[in-house]
């Protein structure tokens, strides 16, 4: 796409590497997407193992960021500064940056374990169960998707691997070091996913002794991160020349620390001027797993959502991270189980869609301009923890439940699934709220983004389904203006994240929860879900130990 502006004096560079792509975009400086381009990086599964390799990650970023520049219609050098956003995956280099293999030796490029990645869970459960203090600040338990438990996976498996590693980096903490060569860590990544204290500016020794890697701490953590930074933090002298060559950028392009991809997003979407500002809204990234981001001015602990973070996304303030590890993937999981999910598959590629994109649209076709949607769910309910429960009860054990199913194989049977299965991932998003509520967190409204939330239907059921207001950014692209936000303040160009988000931002789209029998029918089905939620949760401790309450 291709947007010109005359309301600015330069242009922005915003770099997102999510699960499946990397994407960038140019961005002018009052916050106008001017171009985009994308390209796919592949993903390696084996069961819970799923890993990436750094130097397709780059090679794709390079491309992405030579499309966007072209179809944007600039000139290279107006590029005044560059933000890296990418998934909290961990990746593992050897001596000189050589990527080391986080599994079979046989593939030594596969140098990522994946944020989704679950090969740990035996480590995450041996280290909350010695209950450090370290882990009140992740909601109490740690989750299999942080990387201490990873690390200490690599030492009891692959302990050749460990030992010859050079740097354990975050994915976002590697691209600005492959932009730069600086060893900087962003205090979002180390916070957020590697236990760093950033409220006390420090590593806690104590802790890495206590799980079993104390080998981190007697280096003084040289190979996860001595020098921690703000996110928008100019690193080094910008591009190094091979970078800027990779890029088609020109050497000495200022380059910002940068930030998890979800709170790249809140980072785009939460403070616009005039909003209520970052306390006010909840930041809801709804893609391939979907993140809550609350800001609050105190610490707030929340059991089973992480964090509070200090300056993790807005500087000075806390954060509190919630979110479910399978949404827009539990979605289409949860489609690909209908009869007739091959020949509507088609047909939304014969309509150049995507397959649930082609369902909201058969689904407004029927409502004929009603906005009850739920009631196209019929009898079908669906708890679609496929990857278990990240927040707020922290079980990674729990799975999907189904419920309701009968004998149609039809097109209406589908679309009513696939309602269900929204209306199940508003009511996960529900109970998150609600548990930060009662901790003294509440949020006034929602803000959404991510490709999986994009249809008007699905943002009006999330209402409805949270009974709280939800917006959508006036951006199309909120992860890449994040992004972008962070290369203006590297730059110079605004003089904080703060300034950035109020200058670049601005909301759009209102959807507020309806009332009346809407609201009656949305409780019904949320008690229902509850139901259903807690018998899966009694079957996972029977197969193991009992789920926390």
């Amino acid at each position: 796409m291709t947007q010109q502006t005359d309301k600015t004096d330069g242009y922005l560079l915003g770099v997102d590497v999510g699960t499946g792509s990397a994407r960038a975009g140019v961005i002018a400086t009052d916050g106008t997407l001017v171009g985009t381009d994308s390209h796919a990086i592949v993903l390696h599964r084996d069961g819970d193992c799923v890993e990436q390799s750094s130097e397709d990650i780059w090679q794709a970023v390079a491309q992405a960021v030579r499309g966007a520049v072209a179809k944007a219609g600039i000139a290279p050098g107006d590029i005044r500064g560059i933000g890296f956003d990418a998934t909290c995956s961990l990746v593992v280099l050897g001596s000189n940056g050589v990527p080391l293999p986080v599994g079979d030796p046989s593939h030594p490029e596969r140098n990522i374990m994946v944020w989704m990645d679950h090969r740990a869970l035996e480590q995450a459960e041996r280290i909350n169960a010695t209950g450090h203090r370290v882990l009140d600040y992740v909601g109490g338990r740690i989750s299999p998707e942080m990387e201490t438990p990873k690390l200490l996976w690599l030492k009891e498996n692959r302990p050749d691997i460990y030992a010859a590693a050079w740097q354990f980096m975050d994915l976002t903490d590697y691209l600005t070091w492959r932009a730069t060569g600086d060893l900087a860590r962003s205090v979002c990544t180390v916070t957020c996913k590697w236990t760093y204290l950033a409220h006390e500016d420090r590593w806690d020794a104590d802790y890495f002794r206590t799980v079993g890697l104390a080998d981190l701490a007697e280096d003084g953590f040289r190979r996860i991160g001595t020098r921690i930074v703000p996110a928008g933090t100019a690193l080094a002298s910008g591009l190094t020349a091979a970078a800027a060559d990779d890029l088609g950028l020109p050497a000495g392009t200022p380059v910002g620390a940068g930030l998890i991809d979800a709170h790249a997003g809140g980072i785009g979407s939460v403070g616009a001027a005039g909003g209520g500002g970052a306390t006010a809204n909840m930041a809801y990234v709804f893609g391939t797993s979907s993140c809550t981001m609350t800001s609050t001015t105190a610490p707030v602990f929340v059991p089973g959502v992480w964090g509070p973070y200090h300056s993790a996304m807005v500087p000075g303030l806390w954060l509190n991270e919630g979110g479910q590890s399978a949404a827009g993937a539990a979605i289409e999981q949860l489609l690909l189980h209908h009869p007739m999910a091959p020949e509507a598959s088609a047909m939304a590629d014969a309509a150049g869609l995507s397959l649930p994109a082609f369902l909201a649209r058969q689904a407004e076709k029927t409502l004929a301009g009603s906005q009850d949607a739920a009631q196209l769910a019929g009898r079908i309910h669906v708890v679609p923890e496929f990857l278990g429960n990240r927040a707020p009860f922290a079980e990674p054990d729990t799975r999907a439940v189904i419920a309701g199913l009968g004998m149609a194989r039809d097109l209406d049977s589908l679309v009513a699934l696939y309602i269900a299965g929204l209306c199940g991932i508003g009511y996960g998003l529900r109970q998150i709220i609600d548990a930060q509520t009662r901790a003294g967190a509440p949020v006034a409204r929602i803000i959404i983004s991510g490709g999986a939330g994009r249809s008007a239907l699905v943002r009006q059921i999330l209402a409805d389904a949270t009974g709280v207001e939800l917006t959508s950014p006036a951006t199309a692209e909120p992860v890449l203006l994040g992004a972008a936000i962070l290369g203006s303040v590297a730059a110079g160009v605004h003089p904080d994240i703060p300034a950035a988000m109020a200058r670049m931002s601005s909301f759009a789209a209102r959807f507020a929860p309806q009332g009346g029998a809407v609201r009656d029918l949305h409780q019904a089905r949320f008690d229902t879900f509850t139901q259903l939620q807690s018998v899966a949760r009694r079957i996972a401790g029977q197969q193991g130990e009992p789920p926390r309450a």
